[in-house]
């Protein structure tokens, strides 16, 4: 019951003032109201506010968070009167307080971490115009710092040259420190830029000696901090600064001495890594400067080596080091040739030694108000203007011209004195052979070749020297090979330049002998068996009849013979297959000629890779053969369309001339067995002239004939003259057809012999010219001679008739004198007359001629001289006497 007691008393008594204290009385001396609650009637009733405040339920209203709410109302109240008070117009001193109140205030809170918009930093800047205020030297500070970072960063060996000139236009005097401090801990960060940051710390140090002191000063204080601390990576950076230094003459070669002694006097692994990195760096610069000091230096690391307890590592890098002072440091140079940009004699050195008392001078790392700042300005200006040389930019495009010339001069006397004995590239051979030579293992060789520097423009000779040592070896060394494959497969350049030499030596193959055709041929083979080169570089080979020599034909052979050594026949074959080299094989697979398909095919049939004909096999079966058209019958007569006008006086008894042109075409396809027709097209142009009557004759025709067709098939274009004496029985001087037809055959391709049977003659010719372009020959036994007394011209008109038995009166062209083809003018296709004898008819099998002849007409159908067509026959010299 008392718990239940004190329960209530704890949510409904209030808190007892401060001043008292509550403590626990028995419930029994307590007075406790009567159970009725109701109010008196003299009480009056609260109001909700009062009663909720007496109510212990009720949150209390914190008093701190009162008096936060007063103190945020007083705020709004001035910042109310403060833009009040903005709406006025303020003075220039007012806005200059009040721009520097606000960005000291800024500056104050950056700090800790706020972030101010470049907006309105820049924005209060530009209102701050007093250069004697501290606001604004702050500013400026800061610039300076951001410019002085910003320019050694963007630091290299390309453009130092213009960025020397932009740093000496910022204050260095003033920022001297940042400068040092920017440098060293760029240098930090990227030791491979050493020897970029030691150049352009020598260029200042030139102009500004106080700047370059200032940074050896702590160079030299950082490395004796980090040593103490057993900092080693500090240790390396500092040390390779410092040497670096030493090399453009900034700080003295016995500083480098000290601190190689100091690392070298109780050797550890840690300090003998870093005095051997120190080492490398200045080696050449104390050879040079100071030969004993680097003798000492030397001598010590060889006691080190030999009797210090080291580690392994560290042995070797001793060793190594050894071997790069044999090289003289060619690896290691002092200085670069692009980073020489100081003058010995204008290079301001510092001595300072390693235990001397040094002022690092940390004050300038941060900003100080200066009282004369503008003075100081003006002064650094004046020194800038001197440093620059600004003001004399005349001098200064006269200095340029100067130079241009002169190097324009240098670049012709250099052309001058070019050697053109080409003793460079002999030497250059001489070097890549003794190279080779000398190797055990084409691992070593290659090492060695990679090593030997190739003037530019002379890379093709690395792969040129190989290829022919290879070619000098009695049988094909697999060294060689190896030596390419290497190559090829390091760089792309040679991959490119082997590839150009397989084309270089496939079109000179034919210079070489058998064996040394072998080792180049396996050579290539090899590389190309172990895709060293692509495939793609037999696009060169053309395999046909014309494009290849028996030495081109001996190379494929081997180079194919060797691939399949190496890969085998399926994988051969599937590599001739692939899709992405195909247009590369077209000239090894050709399928444009069907002559060059089959030549391809022999030649791989016979070296023994006939598997790789399939597709030009297949493609030859496919082949869509060439039609004949139907010949008509042997016996049919020939048709002919023929058109005459104004002719005149066909018989007289004086002389007659005529005088024909004709140009023919036909076309006699023939088959080896079997009957053969010829179709024959022709056009012939007529003149006759007779002697009494002086009449003109023309008769243009047209004929289409059909006769039948020899085995043999010709083109020939003929033209004749021919005289003969005038016959007996006719007064009449006439044209005969030449006895010899002048023609030129096209498309001959028939070796065959025709041989005619001797026919009687009516006409001796006493002139006849021929002149034949045929291969076939036609053979005739002599004809016997008739005395003709009629003496004429005459020109043959187009007309294919079988040759008749009877005892007419008809000219036909005769034989030429032997040792002479037959010539002619007129383009045409005829067969001539099939032959009287089986005999005849198996020797001749695919020939064809073409004659002309032109005859004026005769009353007597008996006695009229008939045009006929006949081979060339070969005469003998009694008939043209």
């Amino acid at each position: 019951m008392t718990d239940s007691v004190v329960l209530q008393s704890a949510v409904r008594v209030p808190t007892p003032p401060p001043g008292t204290s509550y403590s626990p009385q028995p419930s029994v001396s307590r007075k406790r109201s009567p159970p009725s609650r109701s109010p008196s009637p003299r009480r009056r009733r609260s109001p909700p506010g009062d009663s909720l405040k007496e109510n212990g339920d009720a949150p209390r209203i914190d008093p701190e968070r009162a008096v936060e709410r007063e103190r945020q109302l007083a705020e709004r109240l001035r910042q109310h009167e403060k833009r009040e008070a903005a709406r006025k117009p303020m003075t220039e001193e007012e806005k200059q307080a009040a721009a520097k109140a606000e960005y000291e205030k800024l500056l104050n809170m950056r700090s800790g971490g706020t972030y101010i918009p470049p907006a309105r930093l820049r924005a209060l800047q530009a209102q701050i115009t007093d250069k004697n205020s501290k606001e604004y030297q702050r500013m400026a500070w800061e610039a300076l710092k951001k410019s002085i970072n910003g320019l050694i960063n963007k630091v290299n060996v390309s453009n130092i040259k213009f960025i020397v000139p932009e740093l000496f236009g910022e204050n260095l005097v003033r920022g001297r420190g940042l400068f040092c401090r920017s440098i060293m801990k760029a240098q930090a960060a990227s030791l491979p830029f050493t020897p970029i940051y030691a150049a352009m710390a020598a260029i200042v140090n030139t102009k500004l000696p106080q700047v370059g002191e200032l940074l050896l000063n702590r160079l030299i204080v950082q490395f004796r901090k980090a040593f103490k601390r057993n900092d080693k990576a500090v240790c390396i950076s500092s040390t390779t600064f410092i040497a670096h230094l030493c090399n453009q003459q900034v700080a003295h070669e016995m500083l480098a001495a000290q601190i190689l002694l100091l690392l070298l006097h109780k050797p550890t692994d840690d300090s003998v890594e870093i005095a051997v990195g120190l080492t490398r760096e200045v080696g050449q610069h104390l050879e040079e400067m100071s030969p004993p000091i680097a003798l000492a230096v030397f001598d010590q690391f060889r006691n080190i080596l030999h009797e210090a307890d080291i580690d392994k590592r560290v042995q070797y890098m001793i060793e190594v080091l050894f071997q790069v002072r044999k090289d003289r440091y060619k690896d290691n140079p002092a200085i670069k040739d692009e980073l020489d940009l100081v003058e010995e004699e204008d290079q301001i050195t510092h001595r300072i030694g390693l235990d001397d008392e040094i002022d690092t001078q940390d004050g300038l790392n941060v900003f100080k108000y200066d009282p004369q700042w503008e003075e100081h300005e003006e002064a650094y200006k004046k020194l800038k203007a001197e440093i620059l040389g600004e003001g004399s930019d005349d001098d200064e495009e006269d200095e340029d011209e100067t130079d241009e010339s002169s190097d324009e001069e240098e670049e012709e006397r250099q052309m001058e004195i070019k050697d053109q004995s080409n003793t460079d590239l002999v030497n250059l051979r001489r070097t890549i052979y003794l190279t080779i030579m000398s190797s055990i293992d084409f691992e070593e060789c290659c090492h060695k070749l990679m090593k030997i520097s190739l003037p530019p423009g002379l890379e093709p000779e690395l792969p040129s020297m190989i290829i022919e040592c290879c070619s000098q070896e009695r049988t094909y060394s697999k060294f060689y090979g190896l030596i390419g494959e290497r190559f090829a497969k390091i760089n792309r350049l040679w991959s490119d330049l082997f590839e150009a030499a397989f084309a270089k030596y496939y079109d000179t193959i034919h210079r070489y002998e058998t064996n040394r055709l072998r080792n180049i041929a396996r050579f290539f083979g090899h590389m190309l068996s172990t895709d060293a080169i692509g495939w793609h570089v037999m696009s060169v080979i053309h395999l046909n009849e014309d494009e290849t020599t028996s030495s081109s034909r001996i190379f494929i052979k081997i180079l194919f013979q060797d691939l399949g050594e190496h890969l085998g026949l399926a994988k051969l074959q599937e590599r001739m297959r692939d899709e992405i080299l195909r247009p590369s094989f077209e000239g090894l697979f050709p399928l444009d000629n069907p002559r060059n398909t089959r030549f391809s095919i022999n030649y791989f049939t016979s070296i023994g890779f006939g598997i790789l004909t399939e597709d030009m096999r297949e493609h030859l079966k496919n082949l869509p053969k060439p039609t004949v058209p139907a010949l008509p019958a042997r016996d049919a007569e020939s048709d002919s369309e023929s058109v005459s006008s104004h002719s005149t006086c066909s018989t007289c008894t004086g002389s007659s001339r005529s005088r024909s042109r004709s140009y023919s075409y036909s076309r006699s396809p023939s088959r080896s067995r079997g009957r053969r027709r010829s179709i024959s097209r022709g056009r012939s142009y007529s003149r006759s002239v007779s002697g009494s009557s002086r009449g003109r004759s023309y008769t243009p025709s047209y004929s289409r004939s059909r006769s039948p067709v020899p085995k043999s098939r010709r083109r020939s274009v003929s033209y004749s003259r021919s005289r003969s004496p005038a016959g007996r029985r006719r007064s009449s001087v006439s044209r005969t057809p030449p006895r010899r037809v002048r023609g030129k055959s096209y498309d001959s391709r028939s070796p065959s012999r025709s041989v005619t049977p001797p026919r009687r003659r009516t006409s001796y010719s006493r002139r006849d010219r021929s002149y034949s372009r045929s291969l076939s020959r036609s053979v005739t036994p002599p004809l016997r001679a008739v005395d003709a007394r009629a003496r004429g011209r005459r020109y043959s008109s187009q007309s294919l008739s079988p040759p008749r038995r009877r005892a007419e009166r008809s000219v036909s062209p005769q034989r030429p004198p032997p040792g002479r083809r037959p010539r002619g003018d007129s383009l045409s296709r005829s067969p001539s007359p099939p032959p009287r004898y089986a005999r005849e008819q198996r020797r001749r099998r695919n020939s064809s001629s073409a004659s002309a002849s032109r005859s004026p007409p005769h009353r007597d159908s008996n006695r009229r001289r008939s045009l006929s067509r006949t081979p060339p026959r070969r005469g003998r010299a009694s008939d043209y006497l």
